[in-house]
């Protein structure tokens, strides 16, 4: 029955589409980068960065640090793309993982996100926006961030790329369980609106792919993030806050568009805030550590209170003064002499 409900739903949403020519432009855009033209551009921007190194020149060599930079931003997304076709586990279970966080939710009372889809259903340029703004947003919108932090933030920037990189790695090793997203779960009564629309990333008709069982963190989500703790960091505007509404409006978007739980998003903030207390706590030590070696220090001179020559050379100098002195005066006797009448 909820099946059934559910296939009428996409195919009044797809006659919905074929009857709007904007909404049929707007459908066949996708802004997505596959892992190897993600994997292709890092090569690329590596070779350019070896190239301008070996110029050995300061504009070149600042060149080649932006784009060393960029390189590593688009093969760590390289990596995310492509390891979401692995897993440990096999895809059986992906389901009732699934099936379990919709069953976990309603018990702690999380709103529905069925019901969240609901709302936005009859309006298909709002669905058709939010395809997209999932399919392509959120990796140029990282890019840009991080270069924004490496052109006016260099101190920021250190810290973020770190950060980015092990939140990444964390949740890649997380999604190695698969989990499906919602609109792979009949439970839910959710609508693939990316299917719907012809704006799937993954595939032109909805079905069972493996390629799609990497739900649980939300990525997205954890990026958002990122980025708006980052412009709140590294930015001294008063409306600097504003950018707690990307997350916000990411966490609809993947929602709305049945890719992701409530608790993908929650277990992804989760995740990011642990990689920056270990980040914290590491800067702690590292300050601890620090302190400790310069009182270890602080006792010792920074140089000797008598200069080492004076104490070995004093005596040779005082008589290196004796005799200067002494040969003065026999030279004023030996001039007084010569000059004295015999």
């Amino acid at each position: 029955m909820a099946a059934s409900r559910r296939a009428r739903r996409g195919a009044d949403l797809a006659r919905r589409r074929r009857g709007d020519r904007w909404l049929t432009l707007i459908g066949v855009v996708d802004l997505e980068m596959p892992w190897p033209a993600a994997a292709a551009t890092a090569a690329a921007l590596g070779g350019v960065t070896v190239g301008l190194r070996l110029t050995r020149r300061p504009r070149p060599a600042a060149i080649a640090a932006v784009s060393r930079e960029t390189a590593l931003v688009f093969a760590l997304f390289a990596l995310w793309q492509l390891a979401g076709s692995f897993a440990v586990l096999g895809p059986g279970g992906a389901l009732a993982r699934s099936r379990w966080i919709w069953t976990f939710e309603r018990a702690a009372h999380l709103p529905s996100e069925t019901a969240v889809q609901r709302v936005f259903l009859p309006h298909p340029l709002i669905i058709q926006v939010l395809n997209l703004y999932y399919a392509g947003l959120h990796f140029p919108v990282l890019i840009g961030c991080m270069i924004w932090l490496f052109a006016a933030h260099r101190d920021h920037y250190v810290r973020m790329r770190t950060t980015l990189v092990a939140f990444t790695a964390a949740c890649l090793l997380i999604q190695l369980i698969p989990v499906a997203p919602p609109r792979m779960l009949p439970l839910t009564g959710m609508v693939d609106t990316a299917v719907a629309y012809g704006q799937s990333v993954y595939a032109t008709n909805a079905g069972f792919d493996p390629d799609q069982l990497s739900a649980m963190p939300s990525v997205h989500v954890g990026w958002a993030l990122l980025v708006a703790i980052a412009v709140i960091g590294a930015a001294r505007s008063r409306w600097r806050w504003l950018a707690l509404l990307y997350p916000a409006m990411t966490t609809l978007a993947v929602v709305v568009t049945a890719n992701h739980f409530w608790l993908d998003g929650i277990v992804a903030a989760l995740v990011l805030g642990t990689v920056l207390l270990i980040q914290i706590a590491g800067r702690r030590l590292h300050a601890r550590r620090a302190g400790r070696l310069a009182a270890a220090h602080s006792d010792l001179p920074l140089y000797p209170a008598e200069p080492t020559w004076t104490r070995a050379d004093n005596g040779g100098r005082a008589g290196t003064g004796g005799s200067v002195s002494s040969c003065a005066r026999d030279g004023s006797g030996s001039a007084a002499g010569r000059d004295r009448p015999a």
